[in-house]
This record gives C-alpha cells, structure tokens and sequence, in this order.
C-alpha cells in the first residue's frame, strides 16, 4: 500500500525565495494493490504535484508517503533504486519521455542494464516480448526505431511495457491520454483495467472526470491543493456534497442539453459556496470524505 498522510509541498516563489506558494495542503489517501483511484482536478489545483511527489521527483514539505510503512523520505540510494523497481510513473507527453537519439531497443535495455543484469538474454527477450504483447504492441512495429517514427500512443504504450518489464506495483498515470486520439484513449483506459486486474495499484491523474469515472473504484476531488471530496467513486459522481465537485460535474457538457443551460447550472452551484469555496473536511456516515464547513 502506498498512502498519503497530511502531505504538504510549498513552493518558495519571488525574488530570493522571499515568498511562499502552498501547492498541496494537508492531503490524505491510500492506494491499495489491485484498485485504480482517480485525481481529478482542474489545472494548477496541485494534481500532478501529488504523483510528482509519490514518484519523490518532488519533496514533501510536510507529511509523510510510506509504502508499505516505510518512509519514501527516509530512502537512501539503495532503497530509492528498489522503490523504483516497484513504482513508477507515465506522464502526459509521451514524447518528452524519450531521448530522440535513443532506439526503442535501448531504451528498454536500460531497464536491463540498471534492475536486471544477470538475465540472459534468452530471458530477456522472452521478457521484452511478454511486456509488449501486454500492451498490444508487435516487436517489429517498435523494436528499432526511434521516438520519432512511433506515434504517441504507441509511446504511452511503451511506457506502459517499460515499468511492466519491472514487475511492478505501483502506477503513477498522470494525464496519459490527454494527447491521444479518441480510439487510441479507449485502448490505453482498457488496458489500464487490465493492470489492475493483475493486480497494479494506479493513481490515474486526470482532470477529466468522464475519465476518472470510467476506470476508478476510488476519486478524489482537488481544489487549490486541498482534497475536497473523497469516495466510492459512484458516490462522488452520484451524490456529489461538496459544491465545487457539483460545479464540475455541472460542466460537463451533455449531447442532449444546450450549453447555455449548463453554464447556468455549473454557475449556480458554484455560487452556492461560501466565499470561494474552500472548506475543512468533515466525515460523514456513508464513507464520504467531504468539506461543508467555511475554514
């Protein structure tokens, strides 16, 4: 298990540092192997800060991450290289991933070279061939070439196939199928699901909530930093108790309903709110995780 307690990261902003920007405040959940748990929130409400310092690309400023108990921010160098063998991240740009000089042949081989050197290579190979045909890849579309002459989905899968050939437990996902196409999205959210059949604990990161509603068990609303709203994911999206998260859902545009009377709905209920909206989270009887009071 992975789990967030109280975790906070401010950011030191200004000329010589002088002011601070709190990005991430007080946030608090779990991920459990086997379940996907969506993080859905607008730009800049601190979402990718979050995978980022899972990932510990990013420090905490305050709070723990443990996995399994211990301390991501107590690991040496030892214990950070065995932490990325079980946990690894994609991100939104598959082609900012690769180095454009290197050969898709290369770039899986670092796995090799950093995790795994006493493989033969007979087992590797059966291994690289395991990993793509998990991701619906062929070898001979990918296997030589280089990240210019692959297409982004076909990246994103590579990613995919890159932290499976560790064996894995633990996937950061953030925003992975923002650039792609329509046709290309369902297949990577399909085999999302399939990972997690596997038993792969996914933090999916996305501000899209059509998205997060479709492959999650678990989904957590972000606002300015703050977990607004937490729960079963058909409870958040059928029984939304905090305004913002009705705001959102208000938004979503409906083939079947003119935009103008969406807007209105999404503007009433977020006027609904309290100044603007933020609130300290309070537990109720049904699970919710939700925030009602003004802090």
């Amino acid at each position: 298990m992975i789990r967030l307690d109280g975790v906070t990261k401010v950011f030191q902003t200004g000329v010589f540092g002088r002011s601070a920007f709190t990005a991430v405040s007080g946030v608090s959940f779990a991920v459990e192997q086997g379940e996907i748990v969506s993080l859905i929130g607008e730009s800049g409400s601190g979402k990718t800060t979050v995978g980022r310092m899972v990932l510990r690309l990013t420090q905490a400023t305050g709070g723990t991450i443990t996995v399994d108990g211990r301390d991501v921010a107590t690991f040496g160098r030892s214990d950070l290289h065995a932490y990325y063998g079980s946990v690894q991240g994609i991100f939104q740009d598959p082609f900012s991933s690769y180095n454009p000089v290197f050969k898709v042949d290369r770039v899986l081989g670092m796995i090799r070279a950093n995790y795994l050197p006493r493989l033969s290579d007979a087992e590797w190979k059966r291994k690289v061939r395991d990993a793509l045909e998990a991701v619906s890849l062929e070898q001979a579309d990918v296997l030589g070439k280089y990240p210019h002459q692959l297409s982004g989905g076909q990246l994103q899968r590579l990613l995919i196939a890159r932290a499976l050939l560790l064996d894995i437990r633990f996937l950061v996902a953030d925003e992975v199928i923002s650039m792609l196409d329509a046709s290309t999205r369902v297949d990577v959210l399909n085999l999302l699901s399939d990972l997690k059949a596997r038993g792969l604990g996914i933090l999916f990161i996305t501000h899209d909530l059509s998205l997060g509603n479709y492959v999650s068990e678990r989904t957590m609303i972000l606002q300015r930093g703050r977990v607004v709203e937490l729960g079963p994911t058909e409870k958040v999206f059928g029984d939304p108790r905090h305004p913002y998260t009705q705001s959102l859902l208000a938004s979503v545009p409906q083939l079947h309903v003119k935009w103008q009377a969406r807007e209105r709905d999404a503007r009433t209920a977020w006027e609904s709110a309290d100044g603007d909206g933020t609130a300290e989270l309070v537990e109720v009887s049904d699970g919710h995780l939700v925030a009602l009071e003004p802090s």
